[in-house]
């Protein structure tokens, strides 16, 4: 039975595991990562699968190939990982540089162009060949689909929606220097950026946390705003604002039949009913599949698009 490896690079964590052709995933281990660059990534990277391969172990017999799904700009066809930093360019060549380690052939791509290509073999692009795929998690970013093809762009940066603005009027900076950027608002970080904004202005109950570096949980925010706390209705009303006009406004420019939502911060389904309510009708109209939330499982579609990358490339 031929299987792929996955590897989920991600902010806070590196996930590994094997994937047959249908998606099932057979043993996985995840290892901590923290914060890092490049050449920090890439011996993350080799101590933990060293640590895979020893501890876990193939499933039967040595994945017929390996995909990387990384953070940040990477040019799939030559196997380069561009930058992370966007204000450092360390063209990388990471596919060659593992594929010689481990003699496996390995393709990487950006994570979240790794999930859209999960989406697109075993979630919504068994019925659609136009359809949004859009991350909204730490950051928000979206793949897009259009007659099959997914679109990546002249320099791979196709997607970074995150730093679209929405017209919702927060007075909050986003890390690329723009003020009320969609992901400054609406992701994991925005709710935090937010929060700490807006905290003066609203009464509350949620615990802003004072140690360096860690977030507000939005799950707290979620569960506040059905006890009606000031702050965190006004949190989720603005980001289910921003997020339904990032949506209609990628529905204009794409004409998807589906938009697919997933993410942590949209897994539960606590925002889809939110961002409904400002989704316009003659907008939505050929939207025939809806906005729907991902049928793969939130936990492992970062390891299913890392497996997709190397199964499509074989």
């Amino acid at each position: 039975m031929e299987t792929y490896l996955g590897l989920d690079l991600g902010g806070t964590k590196l996930l590994i595991g094997e994937v047959d052709k249908q998606g099932v995933i057979y043993n996985h281990k995840r290892y901590d990562s923290g914060y890092f660059n490049q050449h920090v990534a890439f011996d993350i990277i080799r101590r933990s699968l060293d640590d895979y391969i020893e501890q876990v172990g193939w499933y039967k017999e040595k994945p017929v190939a390996m995909g990387v799904g990384l953070i940040g700009r990477v040019d799939y066809e030559q196997g380069i990982w561009q930058q992370i930093d966007p204000d450092r360019t360390y063209p990388m060549p990471l596919a060659q540089q593992l594929s010689e380690t481990y003699g496996i052939p390995c393709f990487i791509d950006n994570d979240v162009k790794s999930a859209t290509r999960a989406e697109m073999i075993w979630g919504y692009g068994k019925v659609s060949d136009n359809f949004l795929y859009i991350n909204v998690g730490t950051g928000i970013a979206a793949g897009m689909v259009i007659n099959g093809q997914q679109i990546r762009g002249s320099h791979f940066n196709a997607g970074e929606v995150g730093h679209v603005k929405v017209g919702v009027p927060v007075g909050v900076k986003c890390p690329c220097g723009r003020i009320d950027c969609v992901e400054a608002i609406a992701s994991g970080m925005g709710f935090d950026r937010c929060a700490r904004l807006l905290l003066g202005q609203y009464d509350t109950s949620l615990h802003i946390p004072s140690v360096n570096g860690e977030r507000v949980a939005v799950k707290d925010i979620f569960e506040l705003y059905g006890q009606d706390d000031p702050l965190c209705k006004v949190l989720v009303d603005n980001a289910a604002e921003a997020l339904a006009n990032l949506i209609m406004n990628l529905v204009r420019m794409t004409d998807p039949d589906t938009v697919v939502l997933g993410g942590g911060v949209v897994a539960d389904g606590f925002m889809l009913e939110h961002i409904e309510h400002y989704l316009h009708p003659v907008t939505m109209r050929f939207v025939s599949n809806g906005v729907v939330l991902t049928q793969l499982d939130p936990q492992f579609v970062g390891l299913l698009g890392a497996a997709a990358i190397s199964m499509n490339s074989k």
